[in-house]
């Protein structure tokens, strides 16, 4: 397949959310399912313009408690799909505040490389006096979440760029493989990641075609043998976990994984001791929830 046409499949997989999406979301796994609804947060949103043209604005999505707490809260970077800058999704940004973090987005709808994101953190990390929320981002504290080209995004955010440090732990939805990502102008080094990772993609051919040998053809967004292979590259003293949603196209991806996602990101981001167990050891719930096959982790 073209490069071409491959961005362009994967352009056309725009998001568009309705306000209470995530109400359509089913799982029989408890905890799965109450991390994929809203959390007991009311949220406030904000922006501001931003001199570099592709971001045009970093937006901000936190609980309004804030504003009359002395209180820090954990912080949420998110690296956009292809064409889907911020706008798109925002009932998604909405729903992830509510669990009690500040979820930081733009406009890029190209964010592949991770400079945008790198930008972005820069901002972040040195916010003007005056701002609303300067004192309030707990920095020690910085997740970062990306989708499909977002994914690749985030990785190099990561990776390759000196700030990348900032961050706590990752997690990626159908991150473009390093094959695909490679020839498209998105490089990343996963096997200088040296924080907690959840890479997550779907079972469906958008996301893994089963071709023979990735790396000679076009396998899918996202394919399990680059699952396999990113998750045997980092080193096993990072913590890292790998899954697939079962039956679930690329395009499923951003809803499908939200319960997980949450989950992950309180646990490492809040210390949330409920949301651990859905990670660890035997008994960790996603070993047992249907929802999902192919799971390894190392904790």
């Amino acid at each position: 397949m073209h490069l071409s046409i491959i961005k362009g499949f994967i352009d056309a997989k725009k998001s568009s959310f309705e306000e209470d999406y995530y109400k359509d979301f089913s799982s029989s796994a408890p905890l799965e399912w109450k991390y994929s609804q809203l959390g007991e947060y009311e949220v406030s949103y904000l922006d501001n313009p931003s001199d570099h043209e592709a971001i045009e604005k970093v937006r901000f999505w936190y609980p309004t408690e804030l504003e009359n707490s002395d209180e820090n809260y954990p912080v949420i970077v998110v690296v956009n799909a292809s064409g889907a800058p911020a706008f798109k999704y925002e009932p998604w940004f909405k729903r992830l505040a509510s669990w009690g973090f500040i979820v930081v987005g733009n406009e890029d709808p190209q964010a592949g490389t991770g400079e945008t994101t790198s930008l972005m953190l820069d901002y972040l990390l040195n916010l003007p006096q005056d701002h609303q929320l300067n004192g309030r981002l707990d920095t020690e504290n910085i997740g970062i979440v990306g989708f499909s080209q977002g994914g690749a995004g985030a990785l190099a955010a990561v990776t390759m760029y000196d700030n990348g440090t900032a961050y706590k732990t990752v997690f990626t939805g159908s991150a473009a493989y390093p094959f695909l990502a490679g020839n498209m102008g998105w490089k990343y080094d996963v096997s200088k990641v040296k924080i907690p990772y959840f890479m997550v993609a779907g079972t469906g051919q958008t996301d893994d075609k089963g071709v023979a040998d990735i790396t000679k053809e076009y396998a899918g967004v996202a394919p399990l043998a680059s699952l396999i292979e990113n998750y045997e590259a980092i080193s096993d003293d990072v913590l890292k976990v790998r899954a697939r949603a079962t039956g679930a196209e690329h395009e499923d991806m951003l809803a499908r994984s939200d319960g997980y996602m949450t989950a992950w990101m309180l646990w490492q981001l809040r210390s949330d001791e409920e949301a651990a167990t859905v990670f660890i050891g035997e008994d960790a719930e996603i070993l047992h929830n249907n929802n999902w096959q192919d799971v390894e982790k190392n904790k």
